[in-house]
């Protein structure tokens, strides 16, 4: 198996970075980064599923190394208490920063910041291959077996353990029903055609089971005194 560092160093110099002792360190940089205590479930088991994805569909890309860099980078910064879209923001800028140190050309630097973006919505134009791959990589978890979608949502209230169990039930069920929303959860077609229904199904069960909680919580209760 390739270590992940060395898959770091193989994407970053693909792109153009320089071949020195500071894109190794910034590679142990990103990976600290993704090994904070307080990550459940955005970890690095949940990289290597991405880069997997991207490495197996490489041939679906226009610059697979671009869509390498910016999984590397599309979950670099992850605050469970930030609001809205400030993780991908400042991914995004982190990515862009430690990137133009390494000697990677700015308009990759660019397309990078705009890939990492993407993910905050996984809103992608049709046409993009490369936003189209690295966000259905990122969505892989939703088409897994039942029992693997369940540990990933088990990850993801654990990720937000400081919220009040109301308050994630209504912003859980938010997120879920933005994702149902979408003309489609995968673009790719030989993604789409093997995960679209399984992960419609993962989400309108957890949605399900969200919605049940709330109502079963504003029941009144019986006296059993």
């Amino acid at each position: 198996m390739v270590d992940l560092l060395d898959r770091w160093r193989v994407a970053a110099l693909g792109v153009g970075a320089r071949p020195d002792a500071g894109l190794t360190k910034a590679g142990e940089q990103l990976l600290t980064r993704w090994r904070e205590p307080h990550r459940q479930y955005h970890t690095v088991a949940h990289l290597t599923v991405v880069l997997d994805v991207v490495d197996q569909h490489a041939d679906l890309a226009d610059r697979v190394d671009v869509v390498r860099l910016a999984a590397w980078w599309h979950d670099a910064v992850y605050d469970p208490r930030a609001a809205g879209d400030a993780n991908e923001r400042d991914s995004a800028a982190l990515a862009e920063g430690v990137l133009t140190g390494l000697g990677v050309p700015a308009p990759t630097v660019a397309e990078v910041r705009r890939l990492v973006l993407l993910t905050a919505g996984h809103e992608v134009a049709p046409g993009d291959r490369d936003g189209a791959l690295l966000c259905d990589a990122d969505l892989a978890v939703l088409a897994t077996s039942p029992a693997a979608y369940d540990r990933y949502a088990a990850a993801i209230r654990r990720e937000y353990a400081h919220v009040p169990e109301p308050a994630f039930r209504a912003g859980r069920a938010a997120v879920l029903t933005g994702l149902l929303a979408l003309p489609a959860l995968f673009r790719l077609p030989p993604l789409a055609s093997r995960w679209e229904g399984p992960a419609r199904d993962n989400v309108r069960r957890e949605l399900a089971a969200l919605t049940e909680s709330t109502a079963n919580a504003d029941r009144p209760r019986a006296d059993l005194g």
